[in-house]
């Protein structure tokens, strides 16, 4: 009902590939209407940053329907422990809906699959990969919170020309033997990046909201006296 709200075209490739119960799906990050859309063609359980005003109105009437939503605030480390725990007994539950997870963490402009969070690939269970590339020829879906609120973005989405939009579902991953964690995001991100046509990128979306850790700086400074050197 929702993406029939908005004037929306999105098609639909490898469907055969659709997360199952008990798995995660993983995809990168635009807008919300990534939500939407995903939500249109399969069932899903959602997990995400705890919002207030608006987002965390949808959020609470979403928490009542019965499904196990998961609300966390990312910068309160007991629930980021929480949150691993009820994810891990919800992938060992195959009566239960897959989870829709965005491992980035916040919203990218769909020009790039910015740095996977790896907690939800510590945990186990099927990853569920799906790529969203949008043609922001006829509409940018691109949510910048820094600068629209969400009742404004949904004005300008209400009000775009068209949303156009494929959805690659990838074929199911699991985290191989002795496969760090990490390793394991960035190898199920880069084909994402592959089939959305998306450049793949180490950086942390978060980026754009907090000052870059000093070690950070470090290491990319480390890296570039190496290459003077070479020089």
């Amino acid at each position: 009902m929702l993406l029939r709200c908005i004037p929306c075209l999105v098609t639909f490739h490898n469907r055969e590939n659709r997360a199952k119960g008990g798995g995660i799906c993983v995809a990168n990050h635009t807008s919300p209407i990534d939500v939407i859309l995903l939500s249109s063609d399969n069932c899903y359980a959602f997990i995400g940053q705890k919002h207030t005003a608006f987002t965390g109105a949808i959020q609470r009437a979403m928490s009542r329907s019965g499904t196990d939503h998961i609300w966390f605030d990312r910068f309160e480390m007991r629930d980021r422990k929480k949150v691993s725990q009820r994810l891990k007994e919800h992938v060992e539950d195959p009566e239960k809906l897959p989870m829709l997870i965005f491992p980035e963490g916040t919203c990218i402009n769909n020009t790039s699959v910015m740095m996977f969070k790896k907690g939800s690939f510590e945990i186990g269970g099927i990853i569920y990969p799906a790529a969203i590339k949008y043609d922001a020829r006829f509409g940018d879906p691109f949510w910048n919170s820094s600068r629209f609120s969400m009742v404004r973005y949904i004005v300008m989405m209400l009000t775009s020309w068209a949303i156009v939009c494929d959805v690659w579902y990838l074929p199911p991953m699991v985290r191989e033997e002795g496969e760090e964690a990490v390793d394991f995001a960035n190898r199920v991100k880069a084909e994402i990046a592959r089939q959305g046509g998306l450049v793949d990128l180490d950086w942390d979306g978060q980026l754009k909201r907090v000052r870059v850790k000093s070690t950070l700086r470090e290491k990319e400074q480390e890296e570039y006296s190496k290459l003077i050197k070479n020089d």
